[in-house]
């Protein structure tokens, strides 16, 4: 009876109350086929701790429903000792889906009916049987890369990645056998870390099964590389090592130009409201905070704008003022005077888009590096209306029109590249930073994650500045560099996002543990032009696999190839980064995109705080308008890009 009593109230615990039992023979846990005996010793306690840690890790829930008579996702059973319950009976059988799965897969290449990826060779079985047959050794390859124009770092069967050439590259040099030139899950291909399109790494680790006979093989697995890719070098590892799960952790770098954190210009619907917002809440730290840029946009309406309208003719610069000061007009400031909706949901990398043309090149403003290019926009048509639909104007004047705002935004960048940030200022992105550092709930900088999923939260070792910024083809820049233990998707970019957006805004830095709490809040991903991986850390691997008996195994540092790799990351990713944010103005368009975005969502930037963010839009007339909510996804973004495994993008 005493055993019969235990054995009810393990299954209360495990299954609840409503799970009935039929009362079990003599003997009954003792004659079950592999019921482990430590099952029927002990107190009534020690006997369900043992069962539900035996039910979890050790025999699994489907066997010991067949045991017990509990089928999963059924609230009632009964147990009858004779008859054995089928394998899904009220549920997805997993384990047949995916024997099915591979069944299906092995056919499809038994009968030549699978799409072969871009990355892979196919090698006939004569040539197969020709190779020599060599050894592999499970080794961590160290790497570098430029993002620009790849699809991201992870594999893809139909786009450019950098795992893809990488890998062909290997097939290519001897390094993987042409029996493995179709898959890289034959060779045990892991990344370390994961990085979206466009995004750079100085240094990266792929861990593989590889032939390292050749003493040579780097070099030749370079020449089969582009430039934009390069192999640093390998270390021998022992056999389980897995670079993505024996990471310590990340150190990110992410260059942004200094005029990202101007305030956004008044006339804007952030600026606008960001001032209102704080006069209605009494906020008088506001003004404080804003103190050493709070006469930027006046002077650069008298340095930079008004020279240039002197040049246009009285009835075109009429034409053009009345638009810069007037933001509501239906051209707006949205597409003339910032040109924020230009290619702002298709920014590639560089060779994707190739270079944009300015259509006049005859005016040049009065200060340094005048030539600026600008993409392609919807402005010719919105210019055209606006002239046709005012004064019945013709094309000719229409095309005037257009050819004076697209010259009015070239003074406009310029002025904002001619900025240089306030050390009052740089102390505030400083110690704005490092309100990430720490562990956080970060469910807010990503995609797709509730605050109460325990994956949301992370380590954030450090997140810092350069001593001073630099400047470069006149813009000056700034290094942020942060190093935690693991990223999720966008996380980066959107921490950037934030750290500006509270600057800018001149917002009080309490908001960025908000951000931690509950409140679901629309933070957009910055750029993919600026992010680059560093390195990953290695530490505990080295400690502990890297000692005299631990022969040929070497340490996973790079910095053996530290002269290798600032060569490279000034080259091809320094270089690259500044070359394109000088043609397209990436960082420009992305921030005065926010600046104009006439919805609620950022309005948690400001003096009120969080409930800003559901009040109702207002008219001119005060009447309140539909609330536009605009999901995450839809905020202005650089690239679309693909879910996988590992960190950043």
């Amino acid at each position: 009876m005493k055993s019969r009593k235990s054995f009810v109230a393990a299954h209360i615990i495990l299954y609840g109350p409503r799970v009935s039992l039929s009362r079990p023979k003599a003997g009954f846990l003792g004659r079950l086929t592999g019921f482990p005996s430590f099952l029927r010793r002990g107190s009534v306690l020690s006997r369900v701790i043992s069962y539900r840690a035996f039910a979890n890790n050790v025999w699994g829930s489907q066997q010991l429903a067949v045991a017990v008579g509990v089928v999963p996702g059924q609230k009632e059973s009964r147990v009858e000792s004779n008859v054995e319950i089928p394998a899904a009976q009220n549920g997805v059988n997993r384990r047949a889906r995916n024997e099915a799965s591979k069944l299906a897969a092995k056919r499809r290449k038994l009968n030549d009916d699978e799409e072969l990826p871009i990355y892979a060779t196919k090698f006939s079985k004569e040539e197969i049987d020709a190779e020599e047959r060599q050894p592999k050794r499970k080794v961590a390859v160290m790497i570098g890369y430029s993002g620009s124009g790849y699809k991201g770092m992870q594999i893809n069967h139909h786009e450019k990645t950098i795992e893809g050439d990488l890998f062909a590259a290997l097939v290519a040099a001897g390094a993987i056998s042409k029996a493995n030139a179709d898959d890289p899950k034959k060779s045990s291909f892991v990344r370390c870390a994961r990085t979206d399109r466009g995004v750079h790494a100085a240094g990266n680790i792929v861990s593989l099964k590889m032939i390292i006979e050749d003493p040579d093989i780097v070099r030749r697995i370079n020449d089969k590389l582009s430039p934009q890719i390069r192999i640093w070098g390998f270390e021998r590892t022992n056999g389980t090592f897995n670079a993505y799960y024996m990471c310590d952790s990340r150190i990110y770098e992410y260059l942004i130009p200094t005029h990202c954190f101007l305030p956004p210009h008044p006339d804007t619907f952030l600026g606008r409201n960001m001032a209102e917002l704080a006069e209605e809440s009494g906020d008088e730290g506001y003004q404080d905070r804003q103190k050493d840029v709070c006469t930027y946009w006046t002077e650069a309406e008298e340095n930079y704008i008004k020279p240039y309208l002197e040049t246009l003719e009285s009835e075109l610069r009429a034409r053009v003022e009345n638009i810069l000061h007037e933001p509501d007009a239906k051209s707006s400031l949205t597409l003339l005077k910032f040109d924020s909706m230009t290619g702002i949901d298709d920014i590639g990398p560089a060779e994707a888009q190739g270079p944009s043309k300015v259509e006049n090149e005859e005016f040049e403003p009065k200060t340094p590096n005048s030539n600026i290019q600008l993409g392609a926009s919807p402005l010719r048509a919105e210019t055209q209306k606006l002239a046709h639909s005012s004064d019945g104007t013709s094309a000719k004047d229409s095309g005037a029109l257009e050819e004076a705002l697209r010259n009015l935004k070239k003074v406009i960048v310029t002025a904002k590249k001619a900025y240089r940030i306030h050390p009052d200022r740089l102390a505030r992105v400083r110690s704005t930073l490092s309100r990430y550092v720490g562990t956080h709930n970060f469910h807010n900088y990503t995609v797709s994650k509730a605050h109460r999923d325990p994956s949301a939260k992370r380590v954030i070792k450090s997140f810092t500045t350069s001593d001073s910024p630099i400047i470069i083809n006149d813009t000056e820049w700034l290094s942020l560099k942060v190093h935690g233990q693991s990223f999720m998707m966008h996380q980066i970019r959107k921490m950037v996002t934030m750290a500006a957006m509270v600057v800018r805004c001149g917002c009080h830095e309490g908001r960025m543990q908000d951000s931690y709490m509950e409140d679901k809040l629309s933070i957009p991903k910055a750029p993919s032009l600026g992010l680059l991986l560093e390195r990953p850390v290695f530490d505990s691997y080295n400690i502990k696999n890297t000692g005299e008996s631990d022969a040929g195994r070497g340490r996973l540092d790079f910095g053996k190839y530290e002269k290798e790799m600032a060569e490279f990351k000034q080259r091809e990713i320094y270089e690259r980064i500044f070359r394109e944010e000088e043609r397209d103005h990436q960082f420009h368009t992305f921030f005065s995109a926010l600046d104009n975005l006439k919805s609620p969502n950022l309005l948690f930037l400001s003096s009120v705080g969080i409930s800003a963010s559901r009040r109702p839009l207002r008219s001119e007339t005060g009447a309140e308008k539909p609330e536009t909510v605009v999901p995450d996804e839809d905020f202005p973004s650089s690239e679309d890009e693909e879910t996988g495994q590992g960190d950043e993008g």
